[in-house]
């Protein structure tokens, strides 16, 4: 029988992590390097948003560089992944099963949400990658559903993982960043108040962070990166184990906290 995967959420960070990965980037290649060989990827990023789910069946999925006005050396890096339209198939099996609409989209590439952590964590380009979308109008509850929809996949071989940042405000990180570089208190009020319920199983309040959760708002102008930890999260199934294996914050206000959710 196949080992069930893990479902992993980890950061992106800003584009630039690709060239600086630092702390959160050894910790994710070290997570990835602990892993038994995946058959197959699921690579869902907060930067590919459609109206209902889409799965990706590219042969070989471009490398997109979906960003402006960084260094130069950004724009020569490239992700040589392969698609598989089996394996792709089965993740519209899975969430057609959910009773959750799907769509497919044959040119669908890699964005920067999906290559940089995959060309950290998976250098060798050895494993299919199938991305998936998030459905940003529907939030935390339509992503964890999603997620739940994908569980299934954990014990076929298919590592689910989950691109975005625990914090994402870009107008406080310009503010801190003209005012000296403070971080700003909730970035850890937040950070440490998500941990808590994801290590209590706290599945009620982390749906309603906005409303519940110290700085949540802040934390997020808009629920976009932060939609991906919902899906790895329902990805790895009821009364999954937590495990946070990464916590930091770059560029003052970007939390690069990354989590695996291991299945029960």
């Amino acid at each position: 029988m196949t080992q069930s995967l893990p479902a992993l959420f980890v950061p992106h960070g800003a584009p630039t992590f690709a060239l600086r990965p630092g702390a959160a980037g050894a910790a994710i290649a070290a997570a990835a390097r602990q892993l038994p060989l995946p058959r197959a990827i699921v690579i869902v990023s907060a930067h590919w948003d459609t109206a209902e789910p889409t799965v990706g069946y590219a042969v070989r999925p471009e490398t997109i560089h979906d960003f402006w006005g960084f260094p130069e050396e950004l724009y020569a890096l490239n992700y040589p992944a392969t698609g598989c339209r089996e394996a792709a198939d089965e993740v519209v099996a899975a969430i057609r099963s959910a009773g959750l609409p799907v769509a497919s989209d044959a040119g669908r590439g890699l964005d920067h949400g999906a290559w940089v952590p995959l060309r950290l964590m998976f250098p060798e380009a050895d494993v299919p990658v199938i991305p998936l979308s998030i459905q940003s109008h529907g939030g935390p509850q339509q992503a964890y559903a999603l997620g739940r929809a994908l569980a299934p996949l954990a014990a076929k071989g298919f590592l689910v993982i989950a691109s975005g940042n625990v914090t994402h405000n870009l107008r406080d990180y310009q503010m801190a960043w003209r005012n000296g570089g403070q971080t700003p208190a909730y970035v850890r009020e937040f950070t440490d108040w998500l941990s808590e319920r994801l290590q209590a199983g706290d599945i009620d309040a982390l749906l309603d962070y906005r409303r519940q959760s110290p700085g949540g708002v802040q934390a997020h102008p808009s629920d976009e990166h932060l939609l991906p930890l919902y899906v790895a999260l329902g990805a790895a199934g009821e009364n999954a184990s937590t495990e946070r294996f990464h916590a930091g914050i770059d560029d003052y206000v970007i939390a690069m906290d990354a989590y695996s959710f291991l299945p029960q």
